[in-house]
Parts: structure tokens; C-alpha cells; sequence
């Protein structure tokens, strides 16, 4: 395949490329959103006990966070390190860490299925799930976790091609492998009546076919990422590199997944149709997330790719245009949440109890995203340098920690959901000033020299 869909981001005007970056980026995420919210509108409004089985989906989905994003954040350390190799142009250190990352990428798969199969119900039974819906919970998340090798080697390949400008092909892969999603889920519930085993069959298949898809790809690409099954081993010192950076990204989305695993079990307190409102919130707010999400990862990439060149200077005008675009996103998205939450919430379940409960969520989030935007990008940048360890503590301290004395204080005071979910914007205001002034300090490093680039060695 050709390197026309690479781009060069150490060269010419930021803003277009970066736009250029980030849409394809942003509609890949809306879309892999849009197949899982597929799950919860379908099994919600078609199957025969709607309001049950989408508690059930959303209940398990602290728990799939939580074991899984320990090690997706690997991936985006082999982004980082493919970023910054590309950026100086050593292709023959890139070809090295695709291939090293790509056979990490499936034993990585193999090993979150069987402990996702191990925990699954012990986890599910610590939250307190209903005795209701704990028997579709644990149904539905099983057969999720049987798929865990076709998505980590799917995210693996997106990642590889994202890092170096390609941001097109993710989004076909994700678009095809969404239409077949969304059909299956219409198949098995409606048509077979397989309820959330049916949603998360259909999950499992559109994901192996997007990891085929990007698998294929690379064994066609050109150039220091084309993918030559014979040379798939394991670089020592590549490993070390992706583990530096990942780890510490794997470790604060898992701490991060364990302070809502704490929230769903103080929300499974609540009955089953203060769960489904959850579930349906979440699903709603997620557009918002991965867009912002999206402008993120514009941020680590582009980032990534200047510090490998040396060019020091574009990299704080990556962050000052991520920093606008994200904040602007938030607040027309938000914007919308909080005009139209009703009528969003109906879509996924029609009663009114679960709508009422939704609203409480949609509103305060909605208006206040744009801190959790913000707190992304600044951590983004310093990713982008190689420095995962200090937006880790921060988020480690300022979310998970925070929201874990919140929950057992204020909450425990005036346990109301309201209450709980002022914990969001809270924390997200909290790590949002803390990551500012560690990127502000990491960022006067870099440009005075005195920062390590972990590919310079």
C-alpha cells in the first residue's frame, strides 16, 4: 500500500494538519461509540426485558475498563515511541518497535481474556449488582472477554498507523466493521431473541473483523511499518521503551477504571432503573469523550513526532491549538446535553424513571466537561515528550484518590446521585490545574535542554 496516507507533522502550518489528523480520528471513535451505544439502544428497546438487560450491559462496563486498560495503555506507549522514532527519522528503529509491539499486542489479548474470564463475576458480586441482573452481567461479559485478542491487536494497528499520520484507514476499518455491529445486534436480539448474549456476540465479531482488517494493512504497508510475519520477536530494548511510557498510562486508566468501579457499585444501590440511566448517560456522553479523546491523541502524535525531530518549538503550539479545539468541542457538545438530555435518554429506554435519573447526569456533565478536555490534552502533550509518570500521579491523586475520599465522606453524608456525580467535575477541575503546571514545567525542560527524549537514549 502507499505512503500517501503518512503524514509529516514536523513540517508547515500546525493547524490544517492537525485537523486533518484529528477528524478522521474523532469520527473513528464516533463510530466504534456508536456500534457499543448499538448495543445498549437495541438490547434496551427491543429485547424483552429492556430496562434489566441494558443494566446488565452497562454494569460490566467499569469491569471490561478496568481489566483491560491496564494494558491498552501499552499501546499507546508503542504510538509514542513509533512517533518519536518516525520524527527522526530512524525507519529502522520504527520497523523493529511495530514488530515487537505487534506480537506483544497478541499475547496481551491472551492473557486479558483469561483474567477478564477469572474476575468477572467476583468483581461483579464486590459491586453489589443486583441479584436480577447479575446472571445477564455475567453472560454479557464472558463472551466480551472471548474477543479480547482480536481488540488489542486492532488497537495495536490503529495506533502503529496513527503515529505515523495515518488516520484514514482506522476509520473505513471501523466503519465497516460498525455496520456489520449494528446489523448483527438487530439479528441476534430482534430476530433470534438472543438478548445480551446476542450484543456481545455481535461486539466479538465486528471487533475481529476491524483487527483482520488493520492486520492486513500492515502486511501490505510500505515502509518502516509493513508488518513481515518472519521477523515478529520481541526487541528487549523496544519493549523497555513502550513499557516506559505505557505502563504508567496502563496503571492510571486502570486506577482511574477502579474509582468508577466504586461509583457503579454506589449507583448499583440505587435499583435497576437508576443503573439503566446510567448506562444510557454514559453511552451519551461518550460522543463527547471520544471526540475530545480524539484531539488527545492529535496531541501525542504530533507531539511525539516534534520531539523526535527536535523541533521543540512547534510542540507548545500543538498544545495552545489541541488545548482550543478540545475546549470548543466540549462546550457545543455539552451544549447539547443539556438542551436536548430528555430526548437523547428516550432513545435507549422510553421510561420516564430512567429518564429522570439520566437527567441528573447529562446536565451537570455536560456543563462541565470542558475541564476533563482540557486535563486530556495537557496530558497528552506530556506523553507526546515521553513522560507518562507524572500525569499518572497526578491522575492517580487528583481523580481516583480524590473520588475514593469523596465517595466515603461527602457521599456518605448526602447519599443522593446528584451528590455522587458531582465527583466527576470535581476531580476532573482538581487534575486539570495539577497536569497545567507539570506540563508547563515538563515543557520549559524540553525547550531548555534539559529533558531526556527516551529515543535519543
Amino acid at each position: 500500500m502507499s505512503k500517501r496516507y503518512e503524514m509529516d507533522m514536523t513540517t508547515g502550518p500546525l493547524l490544517g494538519k492537525m485537523i486533518r489528523f484529528a477528524l478522521p480520528v474523532v469520527l473513528s471513535n464516533v463510530l466504534q461509540l456508536l456500534y457499543n451505544a448499538a448495543d445498549s439502544i437495541i438490547v434496551g428497546r427491543f429485547d424483552a426485558d429492556g430496562k434489566l438487560s441494558l443494566a446488565a450491559v452497562g454494569s460490566t462496563a467499569s469491569i471490561i475498563h478496568l481489566v483491560t486498560n491496564l494494558f491498552i495503555g501499552f499501546f499507546l506507549g508503542a504510538s509514542i515511541i513509533i512517533a518519536q522514532f518516525k520524527g527522526a527519522g530512524k525507519e529502522d528503529e520504527v520497523s523493529k518497535t511495530v514488530h515487537t509491539g505487534a506480537l506483544t499486542s497478541l499475547l496481551t489479548g491472551i492473557v486479558v481474556c483469561a483474567i477478564g474470564l477469572l474476575v468477572s463475576e467476583p468483581l461483579l458480586v464486590a459491586m453489589d449488582t443486583p441479584a436480577e441482573v447479575i446472571d445477564k452481567s455475567l453472560l454479557y461479559i464472558r463472551i466480551y472477554f472471548l474477543g479480547m485478542p482480536f481488540t488489542t491487536v486492532y488497537n495495536f494497528g490503529a495506533s502503529t498507523l496513527r503515529a505515523v499520520g495515518d488516520t484514514k484507514r482506522p476509520l473505513y476499518f471501523l466503519a465497516l466493521s460498525g455496520v456489520v455491529n449494528v446489523a448483527l445486534n438487530a439479528l441476534f436480539v430482534i430476530v433470534f431473541h438472543m438478548s445480551v448474549a446476542g450484543v456481545a456476540a455481535a461486539t466479538v465479531i465486528s471487533q475481529a473483523l476491524s483487527a483482520v482488517l488493520v492486520t492486513f494493512c500492515l502486511l501490505h504497508a510500505e515502509g518502516s511499518i509493513r508488518l513481515n510475519p518472519r521477523r515478529l520477536r520481541i526487541n528487549g530494548s523496544k519493549l523497555v521503551m513502550m513499557a516506559k511510557v505505557g505502563v504508567p498510562v496502563g496503571l492510571q486508566n486502570a486506577l482511574f477504571s477502579f474509582s468508577n468501579v466504586l461509583i457503579q457499585s454506589s449507583i448499583n444501590g440505587f435499583g435497576s432503573a437508576a443503573m439503566a440511566a446510567h448506562t444510557a448517560a454514559v453511552s451519551i456522553e461518550g460522543f463527547m469523550n471520544v471526540s475530545v479523546a480524539g484531539v488527545a491523541d492529535t496531541s501525542i502524535n504530533f507531539t511525539g513526532q516534534n520531539v523526535g525531530a527536535g523541533k521543540y518549538d512547534r510542540v507548545r503550539r500543538v498544545c495552545v491549538i489541541c488545548s482550543v479545539l478540545s475546549v470548543g468541542i466540549s462546550l457545543i457538545i455539552g451544549a447539547g446535553m443539556i438542551l436536548f438530555g430528555d430526548k437523547l435518554l428516550a432513545i435507549y429506554n422510553p421510561d420516564p424513571e430512567v429518564i429522570a435519573y439520566g437527567l441528573n447526569r447529562t446536565t451537570l456533565i455536560g456543563a462541565t466537561y470542558w475541564s476533563f478536555a482540557l486535563m486530556s490534552v495537557f496530558s497528552g502533550c506530556m506523553r507526546g515528550m515521553g513522560r507518562s509518570a507524572l500525569p499518572m500521579l497526578t491522575s492517580v491523586l487528583g481523580i481516583c484518590g480524590f473520588r475514593i475520599l469523596y465517595i466515603y465522606t461527602i457521599f456518605a453524608w448526602s447519599p443522593t446521585l446528584l451528590t455522587l456525580y458531582i465527583s466527576y467535575p470535581a476531580s476532573w477541575v482538581l487534575t486539570m490545574l495539577c497536569n497545567l503546571v507539570c506540563y508547563l514545567v515538563v515543557s520549559r525542560m524540553l525547550m531548555k535542554g534539559r529533558l531526556k527524549v527516551i529515543t535519543k537514549g
